[in-house]
């Protein structure tokens, strides 16, 4: 490691004036110096035994002290890096309660559809690409979102056009566009043909092809209706290629997680091959970040291979996969949320159930049978209903209690009042991600009603004052991977026009902060590796470029990642 001379010989000679004796600091003793050490900073840890300190010394990847600049002086040796936060905020590594961490990867190796205003924007992209890749090679790209156009697309199915001009411009290339939802995808006729879509296809179980009024399929396809076009998606890739492509998604994942001070990651449903891939990586010292893994397989492979896939802190804390993901509905941007009552603006639709309850219902038995944590996606209030009602029939049937599994409800959108105390008074964890209130925020009473909305949508306060664990994420590549706009989203409510989204369901800035430290290492039994700057847990720390925690609020945007140190090293500077 590299060594800061001049912040050594500052910290010795500190050291030497105060009079203080080696080891007076929290954590173990200072014989053996540190590999390094953090100093002159506002150190948060999340430790209500010390909450704050000033500096921080990790030895092995571990934290060994936290205490004062001069106590943690002691640590120092000839071959320490030393870190000067310059009275800077330290704050524990963000840990990413929910995201897709391939699909993270994948989203920079596809078009970017995040940012366009206009379906036309989307169709001069495609367009461009098309120019530019050989004739019968699968297009791709994710992001669109047709609640954040400047205009609704004439002519068009529920806000979303034909595939008529995407088509044009694209004949001789099947083009397959994710929703930002990633509960929708938008595809060209030539992708309909390929994949033996016409208008006699029936809807699959659990999705929609949506037509126009002749009957025509418009391109939109919801839910599991973008499966029909699965091997489209898939293409034709060697091994050697499909192994290349997975190694540059977890590096391009990597590095935006780290750049963005996020150390440890809930990557929210992947395959076994998957998980083969990244205890490949572990083993060779090669995964970037800390990954929590949740299976997600039929219950026919569960069952037979379940046993072999746990692991906890494997590959020196860079590998856990002990919970299930599955998934009970949609998403509300798409009409697929599965609700109590039908939607305010599609009087026709409550949503999609996209998975039986009872075959959900065996994924509860198994994950409870062999002691896995399950997190089913729900967000509408009739999934999360239905999600509680089958968690406690799990637990009568097989007498293993809720509090001991810390199953979890994946996003937990938009709750019924009489559901909100459940979370709490079943162990069930709220992992909740605070951008998509304020990015869903503008368009959800138009979805829902006001009353409806107010009273049951992104409910952080209400959970989390009735004694119920919230998390906070991203569902990156959803949104992007901001722990800081998400962060702001909790505190503020703040949406993108102005204008505040029910604001008495914010949380304060501290609570915010353990939503996305403490809480979520707790979700994923952690809390005793990470989640606070605690001695003996790993030295994953963040330097940020301003006190998010005192600043005035409408300056917590603007506060940037200035250090990510990871196991004790360094591994990124803005």
């Amino acid at each position: 490691m590299r060594r800061n001379a001049l912040a050594t010989l500052l910290a010795f000679l500190t050291f030497a004036a105060s009079g203080c004796a080696p080891g007076d600091s929290v954590g173990g003793d200072a014989e053996t110096p540190a590999d390094l050490v953090v100093t002159d900073g506002r150190v948060v840890t999340m430790d209500d035994a010390t909450p704050e300190a000033e500096a921080v010394a990790v030895r092995d990847g571990r934290i060994v002290a936290v205490g004062s600049a001069d106590e943690i002086a002691a640590y120092v040796g000839d071959d320490t890096e030393v870190v000067d936060a310059a009275g800077r905020l330290v704050i524990p590594g963000f840990i990413e309660g929910h995201g897709h961490f391939t699909g993270l990867g994948d989203s920079r190796m596809i078009l970017d559809l995040t940012t366009a205003t206009s379906w036309e924007e989307i169709v001069a992209m495609v367009e461009e690409a098309a120019a530019s890749t050989p004739a019968g090679t699968l297009i791709r790209g994710r992001g669109w979102h047709q609640e954040k156009w400047t205009d609704t697309p004439e002519p068009n199915v529920d806000g979303v056009p034909l595939h008529d001009d995407l088509s044009a411009v694209s004949s001789e290339h099947p083009v397959y566009l994710t929703h930002a939802s990633g509960h929708a995808s938008f595809v060209n006729g030539l992708a309909l043909e390929m994949a033996g879509i016409d208008d006699g296809t029936p809807d699959p179980a659990g999705g929609t092809i949506v037509r126009d009024a002749s009957g025509r399929a418009t391109g939109l396809l919801r839910e599991t209706a973008s499966g029909l076009v699965g091997n489209l998606r898939a293409g034709e890739m060697t091994d050697e290629e499909r192994a290349e492509r997975f190694r540059r998604q977890v590096e391009l994942a990597g590095g935006e997680a780290l750049a963005h001070g996020v150390t440890a990651f809930h990557d929210a449903g992947t395959g076994f091959g998957t998980v083969d891939g990244y205890r490949a990586l572990a083993d060779a010292g090669e995964l970037p970040i800390r990954l929590y893994v949740m299976l997600r397989v039929s219950n026919a492979s569960l069952a037979e291979n379940i046993g072999d896939y746990r692991m906890e802190e494997y590959g020196g804390g860079f590998l856990t996969v002990r919970s299930i993901k599955r998934s009970i509905d949609g998403a509300l941007g798409s009409h697929g949320a599965w609700l109590l009552e039908p939607y305010e603006d599609l009087p026709s639709s409550a949503g999609l159930n996209t998975s039986p309850v009872d075959d959900v219902e065996e994924t509860a038995r198994i994950a409870a049978e062999n002691g896995f944590q399950l997190n089913v996606h729900a967000i509408g209030d009739r999934a999360n209903r239905e999600v509680l009602d089958l968690y406690q029939r799990a637990w009568d049937a097989t007498g293993i209690g809720g509090s001991d599994l810390r199953w979890r409800i994946e996003h937990a959108q938009h709750l019924h009042p009489d559901d909100i105390p459940r979370f709490a008074g079943m162990g069930v964890v709220a992992s909740m991600q605070g951008v998509h209130g304020t990015s869903d925020g503008p368009w959800v009473p138009e979805k829902l009603g006001d009353e409806r909305a107010r009273t049951g949508a992104y409910m952080w306060r209400d959970l989390w004052d009735s004694g119920a664990i919230v998390t906070n994420g991203t569902d990156v590549p959803v949104e992007p991977i901001d722990p800081i706009a998400s962060y702001y989203s909790m505190v503020s409510r703040m949406m993108n026009n102005g204008e505040v989204f029910y604001p008495d369901q914010a949380l304060d800035r501290v609570e915010s902060l353990r939503a996305y430290t403490i809480n979520a290492a707790y979700s994923a039994f952690q809390e005793d590796v990470m989640g606070s700057i605690t001695p003996g847990k790993y030295g994953d720390l963040v330097i940020l470029s301003a006190d998010i925690l005192t600043i005035p609020e409408e300056e917590i945007p603007s506060a940037e990642v200035d250090v990510t140190i990871l196991g004790g090293e360094v591994a990124y500077r803005r």
